[in-house]
C-alpha cells in the first residue's frame, strides 16, 4: 500500500479499535463517536488530496524501495528544491485548516525523516536502535500512516523530576526488560489526536544526567491499539453544532489526550533509544528532526497568519472601518507578523545546509526564532480580532435563529455595510470560533506552549545561539576606534594664571 485515500484511513480506525475514554465513556468507534466524528473526516480529506489527479506530483513522490506513490511529507531533501517542494505540499495542507489543524500528518512526518536520516545517532546507542528507526520510517512512509506523539511528563510536582514523584511510576517508565521488548508503566502527556495510527513516545528532553533519571529515557512507537495503552480525553469543543454556528471547531477540534501505560510490553524493533540521557536529551536536534518539524510548523504558522489577516480584512471591510487610523495599525501589525513568518521560512531554506548525516537541513537560527516569536504574536492578533470585532461578537445568532421566526427581524437589524445580515454573522461566527469560543482559546494556549514553555525555549536560544563573532566584532571596533583616537590639545580657561 502507499499514498492513502480519506476511506482507507477510517476503515483503520474502524478496524484496529484503541482504548479511547471521554467523558467516562470508553469510545467503540472515533469514526461515528460525535467528539471525534468531524476531526477524522478533516483529516480524511487530507488524504484525500494526494488522489486529485491535479494535485498528484505536488502531494507525493515515488517510493524509492516499493515505486508507489507515497506521501511528500517524507521525503528525504538531498537539494532546496526538495525544501521547496515538500513546503508547498505542507502549505496545501495547512491552507485546508486555515492553519487551525497543527497535528496533520505531516508534522510527525517530518520529524521521521529527521530521526531516520540520522539512524546512525540511534544506532550509537545500540546498532539495532538505528536499523530499527530506519525501517520504522519506511513502514510508515509506504503505509502512509498517520502518527500523534507524546513527550511531556504528567504536571504533578514541576519542582523535581520523574524519579523524585510521590510515585516514581507517576511518569512512565520501564518497569522491567525481558526478551519480548520493554515493559513501560505510568502515563505522559500530550497526545493531540489521539484517533491516529499510532503513537510516537519522543524521549523528553529536561532528564538530568544520572542513573535515577535512566528508566524515563527512551524512545520507542507503537499501534495506537496496543494492549495496555490508554488515551484519557479532554471534553471536546466540537459542540455538535453547524458549520454556520462554529466553523472551526465543528471541522477541526483535534483533541488532547493524556496517555497511560499499564504495564505496556514495546517490541525491541520498536526501540530506537533507550537509557541514554545525555542521547535523549539531545535527539531532537543531534538528529535534524526538530529543524524538520520547525520548518513544517512555521509552514502552517504563515497559513495560519494569512487566514487572520484575510478575517480581519473583511472585518473592516464588511462594517466599514477602514477610514480610522487605528484600524490600519492593527492590521499592520497582522501584516507585519505574515511577513516575517515568510521571512524566516525563506531564510531557513536558502541558508540550509547538508547536516552531518547527509540530509539538507533548514537552517535552525531562523526557524528558532520564529517559533519564539510566535508564542507572542498569534494572541496578540487573536486580542486585534477581538478589538475589531468589538460588540459584534455578542451578536451572533445561530443558523437556528436566522431560519426561525425572527428571520426576517435578523436580517433586517444585523445587516452591514457591505453585507447582508447572514453573510455578516457568518463572517462574525467565525472570527469569533477564533477570538472567544473555547476552541479559539486552546488555539492560543496550543500556540503559546507549542514547542514548550516559552521561557525555556528563550533559554535555549540564548545558551545555544553563537553570539562570538558578534562580541568579537565590538571588542575589536572598541580596539580600533581607542588606536586611531585624536590627541586633544590641553585647553586653559581664561585668568588660570598662566601668561601670555
Amino acid at each position: 500500500m502507499a499514498a492513502r485515500t480519506g476511506v482507507q484511513f477510517l476503515e483503520g480506525l474502524r478496524r484496529r479499535p484503541r482504548d479511547l475514554w471521554i467523558d467516562g465513556q470508553r469510545v467503540a468507534d472515533p469514526v461515528d463517536h460525535p467528539a471525534f466524528r468531524n476531526i477524522v473526516r478533516s483529516i480524511a480529506a487530507l488524504f484525500d488530496m494526494q488522489h486529485e489527479p491535479a494535485l498528484r506530483d505536488e502531494m507525493t513522490y515515488a517510493s524509492p524501495s516499493s515505486g508507489e506513490r507515497v506521501g511528500l511529507s517524507f521525503l528525504v531533501p538531498r537539494t532546496r528544491d526538495d525544501l521547496v517542494r515538500t513546503r508547498k505540499m505542507m502549505k496545501r495542507w495547512a491552507d485546508y485548516s486555515g492553519g487551525f489543524m497543527g497535528r496533520t500528518p505531516d508534522y510527525l512526518n517530518r520529524a521521521l525523516v529527521g530521526y531516520a536520516s540520522a539512524a546512525e545517532y540511534c544506532g550509537e546507542n545500540d546498532p539495532r536502535f538505528g536499523e530499527n528507526i530506519q525501517r520504522y520510517y519506511e513502514y510508515v512512509r509506504e503505509h502512509d500512516l498517520c502518527l500523534t506523539h507524546t513527550l511531556i511528563n504528567p504536571q504533578a510536582n514541576r519542582s523535581v523530576g520523574p524519579a523524585r514523584q510521590a510515585d516514581p511510576f507517576l511518569a512512565a517508565r520501564i518497569k522491567e526488560e525481558n526478551s519480548r521488548g520493554l515493559v513501560i508503566r505510568g502515563a505522559r502527556m500530550l497526545a493531540t489526536l489521539p484517533v491516529s495510527d499510532e503513537i510516537m513516545v519522543f524521549p523528553s528532553t529536561l532528564l538530568k544526567v544520572g542513573e535515577e533519571d535512566a528508566p524515563y529515557a527512551w524512545a520507542v512507537a507503537i499501534p495506537n491499539d496496543t494492549p495496555g495503552l490508554r488515551f484519557l480525553c479532554r471534553e471536546s469543543f466540537d459542540y455538535g453544532r453547524s458549520h454556520f454556528d462554529h466553523p472551526l471547531g465543528s471541522r477541526f477540534e483535534e483533541m488532547d489526550a493524556v496517555v497511560i501505560f499499564d504495564d505496556v510490553l514495546v517490541p525491541w524493533d520498536r526501540v530506537f533509544l533507550l537509557r541514554d540521557v545525555e542521547k535523549c536529551n539531545r535527539a531532537f536536534a543531534a538528529t535534524g528532526a526538530v529543524a524538520h518539524m520547525a520548518h513544517q510548523v512555521v509552514t502552517k504558522n504563515v497559513a495560519k497568519t494569512e487566514f487572520l489577516l484575510g478575517v480581519a480584512s473583511l472585518i473592516v471591510d464588511t462594517i466599514a472601518i477602514e477610514p480610522f487610523q487605528h484600524v490600519h495599525e492593527k492590521v499592520a501589525e497582522i501584516i507585519i507578523n505574515l511577513e516575517a513568518m515568510r521571512a524566516f521560512l525563506y531564510a531557513s531554506e536558502m541558508e540550509a545546509q547538508v547536516n552531518r548525516w547527509g540530509a539538507l537541513q533548514p537552517a535552525w537560527p531562523p526557524l528558532d526564532a520564529a517559533r519564539n516569536v510566535y508564542t507572542r504574536m498569534y494572541p496578540r492578533m487573536v486580542e486585534i480580532l477581538q478589538q475589531l470585532g468589538a460588540s459584534g461578537f455578542m451578536a451572533i445568532p445561530t443558523e437556528q435563529d436566522a431560519q426561525g421566526p425572527q428571520g426576517e427581524a435578523i436580517r433586517k437589524y444585523y445587516q452591514a455595510a457591505r453585507a447582508d445580515a447572514v453573510d455578516r454573522i457568518k463572517l462574525f461566527r467565525l472570527a469569533w470560533d477564533i477570538a472567544i469560543s473555547a476552541f479559539g482559546s486552546r488555539q492560543v494556549l496550543y500556540e503559546r506552549f507549542f514547542f514548550g514553555d516559552p521561557v525555556r525555549m528563550a533559554g535555549a536560544m540564548f545558551n545555544s545561539y553563537d553570539r562570538k563573532p558578534y562580541m568579537d566584532r565590538v571588542r575589536e571596533f572598541l580596539e580600533r576606534a581607542g588606536r586611531q583616537a585624536p590627541s586633544v590639545p590641553e585647553v586653559r580657561a581664561p585668568g588660570d594664571g598662566s601668561t601670555g
